[in-house]
């Protein structure tokens, strides 16, 4: 750990001094350090960012529970090298919450790398990405966590999400009309999480996203930004459907979630299906978000290593979130999400209502956000649960 932070610190240190290559000290929220090579043969952009959150949460029949906590606090460097058609992304995750998840299979290590991907721009819209980067999955989770409506994402992202994984994606892009945006990715991964340094536990995954922009693209990739910063002028839309199918899958929520380990030693393997769609419409700071999950799969029960039954996490969640951007970059939001899970878990369905505020200082890079979200749970016990956060992103 010490020698991760000596090593970061020395190359942040290096990049300060190597004035010969620096090209320039950007505004706040474009990076610390803008690089360009002597020959422009490559550049590099280096961000940092943090989000510090306090919680309290209030459970029936059991007493108030407070935390503060360094909710993420992450390194990004990209850039491209060779050639502007040749990008790339590392992201390192430094807080607790980013680094957790170490076991056997990730070399009892633990996982720093968030993103670590090479994009090739081979032809005209096509782009090839290799390593370790989000898939194309639900619309809430390829949103950046920086770049959310609220202090963060819904129950339907932390129950179906598909998040990051290592393989290769097909990304294209293409216009039906003058206006008319259509967008398709395709990626085959080891279907076991990110970080996974074992071979392939289980088998592959492959992942398909459509996405249909009718009135054109969104003002700075607003489709995948949280709330209305750009006040569209016009009415701008995206929707979107993906699939996925994870062949001999070996955690309980696809490539998230726990390792299937059963009574003899060995992966419960089964295949999972996982069907998203999604909405994002915005105009003149109003914006409104869609989602829809669906998750099944072969084999759900197994006798798991201590001879007690398990099982995979099936089942659907719909969320709905909408908000309005005020003049003043005051912004009031309200997000309802349901998940329901397969009758046959006999797991308990959860509503969820969220009141959110946020003051954008400087866009999504400097902020403040709270919001109090009332949890209903079947048959069990009612939760309510307040949330502040401040973020700063360099």
């Amino acid at each position: 750990m010490k020698l991760l932070f000596k090593s970061i610190a020395v190359i942040l240190f290096s990049f300060i001094t190597i004035q010969a290559q620096e090209n320039q000290t950007p505004t706040f929220g474009k990076g610390l350090f803008n690089l360009v090579g002597k020959d422009s043969t490559y550049t590099m952009k280096i961000g940092a960012r943090m989000q510090f959150l306090a919680t309290s949460n209030w459970e029936d029949g059991a007493s108030n529970q407070s935390n503060f906590l360094v909710r993420r606090a992450r390194l990004k460097f990209d850039g491209f090298v060779f050639s502007p058609k040749l990008k790339y992304k590392l992201q390192l995750g430094l807080s607790n919450r980013d680094m957790s998840g170490a076991s056997e299979y990730t070399s009892n290590a633990p996982r720093y790398i968030l993103d670590a991907a090479i994009k090739w721009n081979f032809h005209k819209n096509f782009e090839l990405w290799f390593g370790q980067a989000k898939l194309p999955g639900n619309r809430e989770a390829v949103i950046s966590s920086g770049n959310l409506q609220q202090v963060d994402r819904s129950m339907l992202n932390s129950a179906f999400s598909l998040d990051r994984d290592l393989g290769i994606q097909l990304r294209h892009h293409f216009y039906l009309s003058e206006n008319f945006v259509i967008k398709e990715a395709f990626a085959i991964s080891k279907g076991d999480g990110r970080n996974v340094t074992s071979e392939n536990l289980g088998g592959f995954q492959y992942t398909g996203r459509l996405e249909f922009l009718p009135f054109g693209n969104f003002s700075n990739n607003g489709e995948y930004t949280g709330g209305d910063l750009k006040r569209e002028a016009t009415p701008k839309l995206a929707l979107g459907v993906s699939y996925d199918f994870n062949n001999k899958a070996v955690k309980t929520r696809s490539n998230q979630g726990s390792f299937m380990i059963n009574e003899n030693g060995n992966f419960h393997e089964t295949n999972i299906s996982t069907l998203y769609l999604d909405a994002m419409l915005k105009y003149q700071g109003i914006s409104f978000m869609v989602e829809y999950a669906d998750r099944t799969a072969d084999e759900v029960f197994y006798t798991n290593e201590d001879g007690k039954t398990s099982y995979v996490n099936i089942g659907s969640a719909l969320n709905l979130q909408s908000g309005y951007l005020f003049k003043n970059n005051w912004e009031v939001s309200a997000r309802y999400t349901n998940v329901d899970w397969d009758k046959v878990l006999a797991k308990a369905n959860q509503r969820q209502y969220t009141l959110g505020i946020s003051k954008y200082i400087v866009g999504h890079k400097l902020k403040l956000q709270t919001d109090i979200s009332h949890l209903e749970v079947a048959n069990g016990n009612n939760e309510l649960l307040y949330r502040l956060q401040f973020e700063v992103h360099f």
